[in-house]
């Protein structure tokens, strides 16, 4: 898929921070957060100034069942990431890297993480499709899916944005922001964004601070 880019402007060098999205089409409309960057050596994590909220998303889980986000992982460490179990690259390999570094967590971490997987094509990623897709991936890993209107609107809170699946050179894309957030156990705020580009290392360095609402 090709690459759909959003801005992020730093709060003090007013740098642009390019995200890409799975799919094709430019992305001016796309909110602009406000970051930090340290120069110098490259940081897979990008910092906010500002954390995003939670979003107040209830939707349904592999097991057919009403999922509350803000409720189930108040108080838990929690990686976020919209994407479709069709997608042909970014997705699995992004869920990919985060399940590998997870198994790199000591137990008790492991099974505190909350990793979540919101559909953008819910027409086609039914409860049963998410957990099929999911548990060659990780079993514990969270699939959501329901009213593609109401995921768009969650979405767009964390600055992501997620278009209409349509078809394309007769096959049906979903275009969408292809950030991670992470949000802190210590105050259920977004508070790091990672990019497509984030590789296995990058989270397995990362995540024992992420699990303690630490910086990375």
């Amino acid at each position: 898929m090709r690459n759909k880019t959003f801005a992020a402007a730093a709060l003090l060098a007013a740098a642009t921070l390019t995200l890409s999205a799975c799919g094709a089409g430019d992305d001016a409309g796309s909110p602009v957060a406000v970051v930090s960057e340290d120069a110098g050596a490259r940081k897979a994590a990008t910092v906010l100034d500002q954390p995003f909220e939670k979003p107040d998303l209830v939707l349904t889980d592999t097991k057919g069942e009403t999922y509350d986000l803000r409720k189930e992982t108040a108080g838990k460490p929690t990686l976020i990431y919209f994407g479709y179990t069709n997608c042909p690259d970014v997705c699995p390999l992004t869920m990919n890297n985060i399940a590998v570094a997870k198994t790199k967590l000591p137990k008790a971490e492991q099974d505190a993480l909350r990793i979540v997987f919101v559909t953008t094509d819910p027409d086609r990623d039914t409860p049963a499709a998410l957990g099929k897709w999911l548990k060659g991936i990780d079993p514990q890993v969270i699939g959501l899916t329901g009213d593609f209107d109401t995921i768009q609107a969650a979405a767009r809170t964390l600055g992501i944005t997620i278009e209409p699946p349509h078809k394309e050179k007769g096959k049906i894309v979903s275009t969408h922001g292809t950030q991670v957030v992470a949000f802190s156990p210590k105050t259920d705020a977004g508070y790091v964004l990672y990019g497509e580009d984030t590789t296995v290392d990058d989270y397995i360095k990362d995540l024992p601070k992420l699990v303690k609402g630490e910086k990375p």
